[in-house]
C-alpha cells in the first residue's frame, strides 16, 4: 500500500509568520542632533554677525577719542522645498485579513513615514543629483530646493565655509581633522561631532595604531585573560576639542562633517502631516507631506574635509 504523503494532501494550512521584517536603515544622525523651528516664508531670512579681529589698543593721555569703524551684519538666505509622499489603497485590501498587520493603510503608512525620514536626511545631507545641493527659488513647473550642508544658499553663498582639502579621491587623515579643529577653533567654533561615512569608521579606529607626526604607536592594551577586542573610536578627543564620533548612512561619501548640532536648525513652514484626499473611487488615498529648510545660524561654525576616496 502507497504511503500518504503532503504531496498528495489538499487544504493544508499555510505557514506564514505573523511578522514583517525590514532590513532597511531608518536611523537619521544628522537630523535627529539639531533642533527645529518654524517659519512663515518659503524664503527665510537670519542675520550672522562677527567681532572684529584683534589688535593693539593703546592711547596717549589726553588724546581725543577716535571712531570706531563699524560693520553691518550679515544677512543669510535659503528655501524651503516640499516633500511628499502619496498611498492608495483600495477599500477591500483594509477589508482582507493580512499576516503582519491589521489595516493594509496603517502598514503602508507607517511604511512610507520610514522612508520620508530618510529622504529628509538624505536632502540634508547627501548628494542629491539631479537636483543639486543648491538652494533653488523654484517655478510653476520646477520644485524648490532648500541648499544642504554642501550647497550654496539664496544668495549664492556657500552654507559652510570651512573646508579642508584631504587631496583627490584621499583617505580621512588624523591631519585633515586636526587641520579643520584648528580652522573652526580660531572661528571661535565649539564643534561637538564629527560624522562620517561608515567606511571611515575603520580609517579612524586605525589611529589608535599610529601617531601624527610621530613614529611612536600609540599603546594598545589587551589583557591576556580577555576575550573581547575593541576596534573602535568614539570620542576623539583634540586639542581644539571633545569629538563624538557619528557614522551616517546617508551622507556625502567623499566628506567628512565637523560641527555643533546648536548651530543647525531644520526651518519647517509645514510641519510632516497626513491628508486623506477626495474619494475618486472605491479606495483612500493618502498623502504625507511637509515643507522644510536647512538653517545654518552662522556659516563660520561648521566645517567639513572634502576629496576624500
Amino acid at each position: 500500500m502507497a504511503t500518504w504523503q503532503t504531496y498528495q494532501e489538499v487544504g493544508i494550512k499555510e505557514d506564514i509568520s505573523d511578522i514583517i521584517s525590514n532590513i532597511s536603515p531608518t536611523a537619521t544622525p544628522f537630523q535627529s542632533s539639531i533642533g527645529k523651528e518654524s517659519v512663515s516664508n518659503t524664503l527665510f531670512q537670519w542675520q550672522e554677525d562677527s567681532l572684529a579681529s584683534t589688535a593693539e589698543n593703546a592711547r596717549v593721555e589726553g588724546a581725543d577719542f577716535s571712531d570706531a569703524t563699524l560693520t553691518a551684519t550679515t544677512m543669510r538666505s535659503n528655501y524651503t522645498q516640499i516633500q511628499s509622499h502619496t498611498i492608495k489603497v483600495s477599500a477591500t485590501s483594509d477589508a482582507v485579513d493580512a499576516y503582519g498587520r491589521a489595516k493594509e493603510t496603517a502598514y503602508q503608512l507607517s511604511k512610507k513615514a520610514a522612508e520620508f525620514k530618510r529622504d529628509i536626511e538624505f536632502n540634508l545631507v547627501g548628494n542629491r543629483g539631479t537636483g543639486g545641493n543648491n538652494a533653488a527659488a523654484g517655478s510653476a513647473s520646477a520644485a524648490r530646493f532648500t541648499a544642504n550642508c554642501w550647497g550654496n544658499d539664496a544668495a549664492g553663498n556657500a552654507v559652510i565655509a570651512n573646508k579642508v582639502d584631504a587631496g583627490t579621491s584621499a583617505t580621512l587623515s588624523e591631519a585633515n581633522i586636526l587641520a579643520l579643529g584648528d580652522a573652526l577653533y580660531d572661528d571661535g567654533a565649539e564643534a561637538s561631532i564629527l560624522m562620517i561615512k561608515p567606511a571611515d569608521s575603520t580609517v579612524i579606529a586605525g589611529y589608535t595604531r599610529s601617531a601624527v607626526g610621530s613614529g611612536n604607536a600609540r599603546q594598545e592594551h589587551f589583557s591576556n585573560g580577555g576575550r573581547t577586542l575593541v576596534n573602535v573610536v568614539d570620542v576623539y578627543i583634540s586639542p581644539y576639542g571633545e569629538y563624538k564620533v557619528v557614522m551616517n548612512r546617508f551622507m556625502k561619501t567623499d566628506v567628512a562633517f565637523l560641527y555643533d548640532p546648536a548651530d543647525w536648525k531644520i526651518a519647517e513652514l509645514r510641519p510632516m502631516t497626513r491628508e486623506l484626499l477626495a474619494k475618486t473611487g472605491d479606495a483612500d488615498t493618502h498623502a504625507l507631506v511637509t515643507e522644510y529648510g536647512l538653517k545654518h545660524a552662522n556659516y563660520n561654525l561648521s566645517g567639513y574635509i572634502y576629496d576624500l576616496a
